[in-house]
């Protein structure tokens, strides 16, 4: 702001040097300078006003770009754990383990029609599905967390005793710590797990159509997941 006391009239000793032509020079180039210095005085503060404004700018970017991650990082946390425990599953399912035995007498053989009760995935409690082999042996859930680095998985079904590393005698006891050689979805091969329970039923491989996605030798589902087909 320009002080205006310094605009005041001139003194009387300024007056009378008005008279004196050398003097006059010198005194209007004095007033000059003087107000210079306030307007340059008044620029620099508006300027430093004007940088503590910009200032701030920069700090609610960051704040509002944190905020955005931090969303993203769940939404992607939320995706991740429903393609786990949903359509994670190879379409071809392939051959049975090495060393499995097949069921002598099933009740549904390979190649009959039937119902599913399981809910392993999204579409497949109540659909129809085609029994491509049954097999004797100790079948369990378990629990882990894959080596993808996805959301740890629990109460996975199933995984028989022929797809454990180095299992030794069947049943395994609740709690057991086994590593998996199976590899139903991604991330789960060569995994630490641990044993929830276990069944000794006959488990069976399917071939079936979920959600318009056709999979066949589908592992696994035990008989208690299965009816028959009208």
């Amino acid at each position: 702001m320009i002080n205006h006391d310094a605009l005041e009239a001139p003194s009387l000793a300024e007056s009378q040097l008005l008279h004196q032509p050398r003097n006059l020079e010198s005194i209007i180039m004095k007033r000059t300078i003087a107000l210079a210095a306030l307007a340059l005085t008044s620029s620099l503060a508006l300027a430093a006003c004007t940088d503590d404004t910009a200032s701030d700018a920069p700090e609610t970017t960051t704040t509002t770009t944190s905020e955005t991650a931090t969303q993203s990082s769940e939404e992607t946390g939320m995706n991740h754990q429903m393609g786990a425990e949903g359509h994670d599953h190879p379409a071809d399912g392939g051959q049975p383990p090495a060393g499995i035995a097949a069921e002598e007498n099933p009740t549904y053989p390979v190649g009959t029609e039937v119902i599913l009760t399981a809910d392993h995935m999204p579409g497949m409690d109540g659909a129809t599905a085609t029994i491509s082999g049954a097999f004797d042996t100790t079948t369990y859930s378990v629990s882990y967390t894959p080596t993808d680095g996805g959301d740890p998985v629990t109460d996975h079904r199933w995984v028989v005793h022929e797809e454990l590393v180095d299992p030794g005698q069947a049943p395994l006891p609740e709690g057991s710590e086994v590593v998996l050689d199976a590899e139903h979805m991604s991330g789960m091969k060569g995994v630490e797990a641990t044993i929830d329970y276990s069944t000794d039923e006959t488990v069976y491989m399917v071939d079936l159509t979920v959600d318009g996605m056709t999979m066949t030798n589908h592992k696994w589902v035990t008989e208690s997941e299965i009816a028959p087909a009208e």
